[in-house]
Formats: C-alpha cells, sequence, structure tokens
C-alpha cells in the first residue's frame, strides 16, 4: 500500500516517481524526430527544480498541538501539493514559480479527525482541498490564491487504503477513497476479482478522486466512467455524514450518490464507496486496423459502437499521432481493437469486429494469429500501451525543453462530429500558427458510444520560455468557444476544476448552476470546500 514515503518518491515538480521510465537518449531521439518532421526547435533542458533553492511562504495560523502527528507544514510535503499535473503546472513547476502552496497538508486517519479538521475549517474560515493521488489537469487541487484566502490546508486521502468488504455473492466491494489504482486491484485478486477501471493515471490515482472526477478509464465502449460501477458512496461534508444506500438500481427520485459523481471536493470528502466488480478475464484478443482515410476509420467507429459487440478496446488514432508513437510511418489512421471476457472466448467477437471495420475500409494490420487464437498478443497494442504510459514523463521533458505540450479532450453525437472535428482543427490550427509558428494538432477517439465518439486532442507547439502560459491559454480558449458554440462537452473525463470553469458555466443551464450553488450552501455553508473549483468563489459570482 502507498506510504507517505512511496508518495515522496514522485516528483513534486510533474509526473511520476522520480527514477522515471525515459532517459535522455530517448528524449533527445524524440526532439531530433520532433525537429525532422515539423521544424520545431527545442532548446536546451531547464535545470530540474531543487528544493533545497526553493523558499516557501510560512503557514498564516496555527494549529491545534493535538495534530502535529498528522498535519504537517514539511517544506516537501507542501512542495508536492502545489499543483496537478497539467502542462500549467509542468510549466510553473520548470520555471520555479512555488509561490502558492498550501499552509499545510492533513494526512487524516479516520472519519473522527477529517470531521474535526472540516469544525476548526469552519470556524477559522480555513479552505480544505480533498486531495486523492494528485494527478488533476484541470486545476483541481490547486489552493486558491494567497490573496483570496485566509489559509489553505490540503486533504491527503493516503491513509483511508484499504478494502474493507468483498461481497463476491452480489460481485461488489466496500473500498476505502483513498485506495491507489494498483493497491486496489491487488486486495482484489485474492478474491478472483478486479474493478477494472484503468485510467491513464491509474498508477498515481484512487478511488475517491475517479469518483470526484468521474474518470474515464479502461473500457472504449460500454463501460466507459465510473459512474458505471459506483454503487453508493459515504461523504463526509462540514454539516455531518452522508451514506447513500446500496442498490443496484433505484427509480427513487434523483439518485444521492449521483450528485457526487464529478462534485470534485466542494460537497464533501468522498471516504469510502460499494463498486461493481467483475470477474478477472481469462479470455482477451487484440488486432489493429488501417485506414487509408480518416473518416472510414470514423464510420467503422460509428458502426462498432452501434453492433451491439461491446469490444473493450476501440481506440481509433490519427496518423500524426500514430506515427508519433511508433504505430506505423503516418500513411494510415489505426484503429486498436480488442475484446475480453471471464467466460466464453472471445475470437469470435474480435473477428466480427474486424468484419465490420474492414468492410469500412480498413486494412487488418495483426499477423493472422493475434485475431485467430485468444490470448494472442497484438504488437501494435503492445507499442501503444506502452507509450500511453511513457508520454506523461515526456511531456514533461518536453516542457522543460521549452515546447507546448497539452491536452483536450470532448463528446459530441455522431451526426455532428465531421463538422465539429474540422471546426476544432481549424480553430487550433489558427491559433497555433499564430501565436506559436510552429506546431500541430492530433486527434483520436478514447471511447465510443452509440450515439458519438469522445475525440481526444494533442498539441504540440513551439515555446519560447517567457509567455508560454499565455498562448496555451489562449489556443485553449479559442478551441474551448468551438466547443461550447458547437454543442460539445467541455470536457469528457478530465473533470472541471478550475481550468474549465467558463465554459463549464456556460455549458451548463443557469437555472441548475443555481441549484448546484443551493446545494453546496446547504452542505457548506462558510464554503470551505475547494473553493473556486467547479464553481465561482461566492465573492465572484456577481462578477
Amino acid at each position: 500500500m502507498q506510504t507517505v514515503e512511496d508518495f515522496l518518491r514522485r516528483k513534486f515538480w510533474g509526473w511520476g516517481y522520480q527514477a522515471g521510465p525515459l532517459d535522455d537518449t530517448l528524449t533527445d531521439t524524440f526532439v531530433d524526430f520532433l525537429r525532422t518532421t515539423t521544424g520545431m526547435e527545442a532548446s536546451s533542458p531547464l535545470a530540474l527544480p531543487d528544493r533545497e533553492s526553493i523558499t516557501l511562504p510560512d503557514p498564516r495560523f496555527p494549529l491545534p498541538s493535538a495534530w502535529e502527528n498528522w498535519i504537517t507544514s514539511d517544506k516537501e510535503i507542501r512542495l508536492h501539493h502545489c499543483f496537478g499535473k497539467s502542462y500549467r503546472d509542468s510549466w510553473r513547476c520548470a520555471h520555479g514559480q512555488f509561490d502558492n502552496p498550501p499552509d499545510y497538508v492533513a494526512f487524516p486517519n479516520d472519519e473522527e479527525q477529517l470531521s474535526e479538521l472540516m469544525v476548526f475549517a469552519r470556524n477559522n474560515r480555513i479552505s480544505l482541498i480533498p486531495y486523492g493521488g494528485g494527478s488533476s489537469v484541470v486545476g483541481g487541487i490547486e489552493p486558491p490564491k494567497r490573496t483570496s484566502s485566509g489559509g489553505v490546508i490540503t486533504v491527503n486521502m493516503l491513509h483511508f487504503n484499504k478494502v474493507l468488504e468483498v461481497d463476491t455473492q452480489s460481485r461488489c466491494a466496500r473500498i476505502q477513497a483513498g485506495t491507489y489504482g494498483p493497491d486496489l486491484e491487488q486486495q482484489l485478486k485474492p478474491h478472483g476479482l478486479t474493478l477494472r477501471h484503468f485510467p491513464q493515471s491509474f498508477e498515481f490515482s484512487t478511488l475517491g478522486g475517479w469518483i470526484a472526477t468521474r474518470a474515464g478509464g479502461h473500457f472504449a465502449t460500454q463501460y466507459t466512467h465510473i459512474d458505471d460501477f459506483v454503487e453508493s458512496v459515504r461523504v463526509v461534508t462540514p454539516r455531518g455524514v452522508i451514506q447513500t444506500r446500496r442498490l443496484p438500481g433505484s427509480g427513487a427520485g434523483p439518485s444521492e450518490e449521483r450528485l457526487f459523481l464529478g462534485s470534485e471536493g466542494t460537497l464533501g470528502i468522498i471516504t469510502e464507496a460499494w463498486v461493481r466488480l467483475q470477474s478477472a478475464p481469462e479470455y482477451k484478443a487484440s488486432a489493429t486496423v488501417g485506414f487509408k482515410a480518416f473518416e472510414h476509420g470514423v464510420e467503422a467507429c460509428r458502426q462498432l459502437s452501434q453492433s451491439g459487440l461491446h469490444p473493450t478496446n476501440a481506440r481509433f488514432i490519427g496518423r500524426g499521432e500514430a506515427l508519433f508513437m511508433g504505430l506505423g510511418d503516418g500513411n494510415l489512421d489505426i484503429l486498436i481493437l480488442g475484446c475480453e471476457s471471464s467466460t466464453f472466448p472471445v475470437t469470435q467477437k474480435l473477428k466480427d469486429c474486424l468484419s465490420i471495420a474492414t468492410a469500412c475500409g480498413g486494412i487488418n494490420l495483426s499477423e493472422p494469429a493475434a485475431s485467430e487464437i485468444d490470448n494472442q498478443r497484438d504488437d501494435k497494442a503492445d507499442t501503444w500501451k506502452q507509450a500511453f504510459i511513457t508520454v506523461p514523463y515526456l511531456r514533461d521533458e518536453l516542457v522543460r525543453r521549452g515546447l507546448i505540450v497539452e491536452t483536450f479532450e470532448t463528446a459530441i453525437t455522431w451526426d455532428k462530429f465531421e463538422h465539429f472535428n474540422a471546426r476544432i482543427l481549424a480553430a487550433a490550427e489558427h491559433a497555433i500558427e499564430r501565436l506559436c509558428g510552429k506546431g500541430f494538432v492530433t486527434c483520436r477517439f478514447t471511447h465510443l458510444y452509440p450515439d458519438g465518439p469522445a475525440p481526444y486532442y494533442t498539441v504540440m507547439a513551439q515555446g519560447n520560455g517567457t509567455d508560454d502560459l499565455q498562448r496555451w491559454d489562449e489556443i485553449k480558449r479559442e478551441v474551448s468557444d468551438v466547443i461550447i458554440n458547437e454543442g460539445g462537452t467541455i470536457t469528457h473525463h478530465h473533470a472541471v476544476g478550475k481550468d474549465h470553469r467558463e465554459h463549464y458555466l456556460r455549458q451548463a443551464s443557469p437555472l441548475f448552476i443555481s441549484m448546484l450553488e443551493n446545494a453546496k450552501t446547504s452542505v457548506d455553508p462558510e464554503q470551505i470546500l475547494n473553493p473556486g473549483v467547479l464553481l465561482k468563489s461566492p465573492e465572484s459570482r456577481t462578477n
């Protein structure tokens, strides 16, 4: 299980462990590849942040002495809680901008300590920031500016890390919210069960974080979000504890637990949840399909999503991104297909998926055995999986070398996708050219629904080391305007945080936002929980 010592082995300036999977040779190779293919020039890497040379402001308020065993103002721990893991966070870390840390970091051991902390925060108007694994890429765990807050305590849920109960008959488990992905799966393994929810942040994120942000996971169809697995939740709020009822389904009014899904720590701190599990898969099969025309791959994805076959994996990757990920020579768009089951062989299901893809113009790129034999590995799928794990580490290194590297994602219905995608690409490319000179944008589908895809865009652009944040913010703003104006969602699975709040408030109806604000006031009247995330802070609502 994760400990504070394990936590401190991670970088406070970027993604993952200090001893990550990258070396300078791999980064240099990719930089050379970018120069050759796009003309973008990287600079010499900035020095890694030196904790000894960083000065943090002192805490602004004292704590009860009895809390010293579970709340700390330790410099290194505070450094680890300054930022999430977005491009904006990585850039500020690389440039030593650690001027807005939390005053303290709490590691509560139980709900009693959590409740004590909330009473203290209410009485002293101290902001509390719930913290799971710290992998937010939307400003969801960043402290409010010191000029707008009287004090901040980040609440790290690391000690809430156990699978408390397993109901094998119902195939469900009661799990504490601070349990990290690998620990969760390891504790379920003896029961032959799995949650099988694997976001890219899996190694560095928690069940509570997944629920609070409505995280997207392993399955590209059918079971796409953590929502699909949540049976009930337990939440500590400033006004008391809420425990929702465990049920497989209910028609009794609006569902309680759904209000906390996506609430991003603004309504309470999730301490545990009952989640629906699955039997560990025994049969797997995968294949890779290439398309000469992007629109043919899109059509294959639409037909797959509406076929009832529910492939576990159906990642459609534009040729530009496929090239950078080592999936070919850049002449084909790539569809990675996968099927799995705990009960039945899936070879025929994969063949049926392949028949749809090839009928739409796809070319089966797999070795024959990959689609004929269960549990046969597909090399291209393995290449994609490894790149998927490595890319966040590479992103930090590219930022240190002066490049702008970031993503945004959305969802839209099939009837609108062609026009929608063209408008987004045009807006992004125009903004990149105008603001950065050189760069590009790529597209892939992360999840498929019968009524539409979830496209995920990657931007790489030339930076200059001075106003890169402002230029990225402008690119993101122009693209986000298009997303909202064309009927898409500002986020499919990255959450709202602070970064998407402006456009979320445009996406949602004003009356619903008023209802949500009133719900927050009812459980958090002093507005101490994650102020400025998801909703405007009270003092700014009239602005």
